[in-house]
């Protein structure tokens, strides 16, 4: 059985809301577990609001709230993305692997 292009056609736009939808709640999550505790990570404890760690859950939680409703994609992902390039080369690409997001726990960064 061959697919054809009207298969594509209508299950390409869902896909790509599913993955937005899903991609937002993710961001969602880190935003939340960074500044409001939930989900409670340990590590986010002792974070200071105004830093550069708190300014990136900020962008987290505005920027997929603003891809959950669908609104300013385009640019909001090109931002989020600026915003996972600066997190990987400040806090896994210095912990050395630097091709190697596996060994310095910057997969999620990559993403």
């Amino acid at each position: 059985m061959a697919l054809d292009q009207r298969f594509f056609d209508t299950w390409n736009p869902r896909a790509l809301g599913a993955l937005r939808v899903v991609g937002a709640f993710l961001y969602l999550q880190h935003g939340t577990a960074k500044l409001l505790h939930v989900p409670h990570v340990a590590e986010f404890d002792s974070l200071n609001a105004p830093s550069l760690v708190g300014f990136a859950g900020m962008l987290e939680i505005l920027g997929s709230l603003l891809l959950l409703l669908g609104l300013f994609t385009r640019p909001v992902a090109f931002i989020l993305s600026g915003e996972m390039a600066v997190a990987y080369f400040i806090a896994h690409a210095t912990q050395g692997h630097f091709f190697s997001p596996a060994l310095n726990r910057g997969e999620e960064a990559v993403l």
